[in-house]
């Protein structure tokens, strides 16, 4: 009586306990759980002949007796008759050894997270045949009872009460569900109180609001085509490659165009976005995250799903489709990834068992005040696992190329953001999360370790020590390093008036005194470009012309300065307004010879770049970089050259930030012979003033800013060169 009013109130934490075979030496002791059956009947698994009826237990929907003829061998199926109708069943909690594996080993190593926890299409043996099966595990360790719920029993959590095991994972195989179909949770906290519906922590593919249902996925399906990418990708030094990144938000880079009401979807993305980049000539694309999340506004930074890419644009085997293209083009993938934080969304992480399961209990640690979201409890070991696994995920079933780890400074302080009073200190009473910092040593561990192609990039705005550096000298062990501190100075800078530039000038060469402390990143990201902080284009100075100039001039000086770099979609175009999400990039711009201009000189700047391996190769490498005159803040003047580590190739980088041009200036080089201009960001094609320039240059035995020899060039106004010996 306990059980039968258990199950009738979804209460039962022990199903196995109660239902499926007991076996003994004539067949089985059956015991069926079918709620609004009336009546049920065993039958064989394979022939479908009766094995026997079972008898109803007080009319609550459970049914037992012995069946002769059933042995764990041979398995069994039932007939539950309902009204004036039959369905056929395959038990599911015949399957309990089946149900218990999926928690074998599952703490061992990360990635068995996602190999054997959430829905997981297994087979198993009915009547000498192979049938195919979901296998579900979900981990609620305080949960009073769990229930799988879905499309296949009408989203009635009596259904399918799901067993609880000794690791806090509730388990149940279920035959004949397939790829495609929906699901959730329906938990009971500790005190027997529903909770909201939960979606699947590990779930590999969701549904858009209103239902936020996981589905079910089957990752072997597609068939990916990049193995070339991925073996050229796994033996090249990323350090002394050229990378050009592109940051796009897929819902906002542009809109199809029939109607804007909807998104381009992934394999559109795979065409349109890809053949862009390729005639840009960027090297990457990054993607603002794409882990499956709730409200559009959020862009994708707070998360729910971090194990389903978002279905705004498409199934996931449509986004494996995307980054199979891009690589099979040439160009590498990074997405955003989120593990500082996630929203309290009632289907999500937030109390997911009625206690906080994810998330640190305290408040002045699981709380995050800038995004009103919850903060992981990087303390826990299942939570640690889960995050750590979710980064080798996305390596390992969708090839990404890296993860830029959004938010990474507020992961490492435990006063990130808060008063004196709101935050509990570490065991030596400094502020360092030594948990955060642990976790994410491990990550970068277990994915260069297991993932040869791939890197991973921090979003980290403090001088926390050896960032990219490995975890074996100390560091967290990022590959790179966002600079921030080079973006705030040099937009900065950028932002002022010529005639105060004079004032300011430490603030473009301040960079150079730590650019080779970290593997740097130079990014002009999405967040500089909203919020109230206008576009690129908009934060320059003067009338119309010099503000075109002022940000080609900017945009020249980035391309020559040591460090990857990162612009932000419509920053190419010089977008006049600040970026809206909910919009497209405005490419009707690109009419006006202004925009088209600009635009020519990013995809000229990413042509130059790649051509020249003085401007990459040494990227992370005091030796390839000399400055020519840093000091020159009379004339708002800055000259520097970048030098190939593979060679004895020489780049002059000249950038005038004022609109008067220098003619006759001296430039001081370190050898004799010719040179000549290569690019002139004030050039007629870019919506320059085209001013006269001399495009070669005989060096002459006159030392000049320290160097040995020296040319005279003119610099025009607002504008940075490029030369080369030839």
């Amino acid at each position: 009586m306990q059980y039968e009013g258990q199950l009738a109130k979804a209460e039962c934490s022990q199903p196995f306990s109660v239902l499926g075979p007991v076996y003994n030496k004539n067949g089985a002791e059956v015991k069926v759980w079918y709620p609004g059956a009336t009546a049920i009947t065993v039958i064989d698994a394979k022939s479908k002949s009766p094995l026997g009826r079972l008898s109803s237990v007080e009319s609550s929907g459970l049914f037992k007796g012995q069946v002769d003829g059933v042995n764990p061998d041979t398995g069994y199926r039932y007939i539950a008759e309902l009204g004036h109708e039959a369905v056929e069943v395959c038990d599911p909690y015949q399957f309990q050894q089946d149900a218990y594996h999926a928690v074998h080993f599952i703490d061992h190593q990360p990635q068995n997270l996602y190999r054997q926890a959430g829905a997981q299409l297994v087979s198993v043996n009915v009547g000498g045949e192979s049938v195919s099966a979901v296998r579900f595990a979900v981990f609620a360790p305080n949960a009073s009872a769990v229930s799988l719920i879905g499309d296949f029993n009408c989203w009635d959590g009596r259904c399918h009460p799901m067993q609880k095991t000794e690791l806090g994972y509730w388990v149940l195989v279920i035959p004949g569900l397939k790829a495609g179909e929906r699901y959730k949770y329906q938990l009971k906290d500790a005190h027997g109180h529903q909770l909201p519906h939960k979606a699947d922590p590990i779930g590999f593919s969701a549904e858009q609001y209103p239902s936020h249902a996981s589905r079910i996925y089957d990752h072997a399906q597609y068939e990916w085509g990049d193995a070339e990418w991925l073996n050229k990708a796994a033996s090249s030094n990323k350090y002394q490659q050229p990378m050009s990144i592109y940051e796009v938000h897929l819902g906002s880079w542009k809109r199809p165009r029939d109607t804007q009401q909807r998104y381009l979807t992934y394999r559109e993305l795979a065409e349109e976005l890809v053949n862009y980049v390729l005639e840009m000539g960027y090297t990457h694309i990054e993607l603002l995250p794409i882990s499956e999340y709730p409200f559009d506004g959020s862009w994708g930074y707070q998360p729910v799903g971090l194990f389903a890419p978002t279905s705004r644009f498409g199934s996931p085997d449509e986004f494996k489709y995307f980054v199979d293209t891009c690589h099979q083009a040439g160009i590498g993938v990074i997405i955003d990834w989120v593990p500082a934080h996630f929203p309290e969304d009632g289907h999500g992480l937030a109390r997911f068992d009625g206690t906080h399961v994810y998330e640190y209990e305290d408040p002045r640690k699981g709380w995050h005040p800038d995004w009103n979201s919850c903060i992981y409890d990087f303390g826990k070991q299942t939570v640690r696992q889960f995050l750590v696994a979710n980064a080798l995920y996305w390596l390992e079933h969708f090839h990404v190329d890296g993860l830029r780890v959004d938010a990474v400074a507020s992961m490492l302080y435990l006063d990130y953001s808060r008063n004196d009073g709101e935050w509990i200190p570490n065991v030596d009473g400094g502020n360092e999360n030594y948990e955060a910092i642990s976790l994410l040593r491990w990550m970068n561990e277990e994915v260069y370790k297991q993932f040869p192609h791939a890197m991973t990039i921090a979003e980290e705005s403090t001088s926390f020590p050896k960032v990219s550096r490995p975890v074996f000298e100390g560091g967290l062990g990022f590959g790179f390093k966002w600079n921030m501190g080079w973006m705030h100075d040099s937009l900065h800078y950028i932002a002022k008036d010529p005639a105060y530039r004079v004032y300011h000038h430490g603030e473009m060469t301040f960079s150079m005194v730590y650019a080779f402390d970290e593997n740097f990143v130079l990014p002009i990201s999405h967040d500089e470009v909203v919020h109230g902080k206008g576009s690129l284009i908009g934060k320059m100075p003067g009338d119309e012309w010099q503000q075109a100039a002022n940000l080609r001039s900017y945009a020249g000086f980035m391309y020559g300065h040591p460090g990857k770099k990162l612009n932000f979609m419509g920053n190419e175009i010089a977008q006049a307004s600040e970026w809206n999400h909910d919009s497209s990039v405005d490419w009707s711009l690109l009419q006006f010879d202004k925009h088209a201009g600009i635009q020519r000189l990013y995809r000229d700047l990413n042509a130059l770049y790649k051509h020249y391996p003085a401007l990459y190769e040494g990227d992370h490498d005091h030796g390839s970089f000399s400055w020519i005159d840093h000091e020159n803040a009379d004339q708002s003047v800055i000259s520097f050259m970048r030098k190939a580590t593979g060679s004895e190739q020489q780049v002059y980088v000249v950038s005038n930030f004022t609109p008067v041009p220098r003619e006759q200036f001296r430039l001081g080089v370190q050898r004799a012979g010719k040179y000549k201009l290569v690019l002139n960001t004030d050039d007629r094609v870019y919506w320059g003033s085209g001013y006269k320039c001399e495009k070669q240059f005989n060096a002459t035995p006159v030392s000049w800013n320290n160097q040995p020899h020296s040319i005279e060039i003119t610099l025009p106004p607002l504008a940075t060169v490029f030369i080369v010996i030839e």
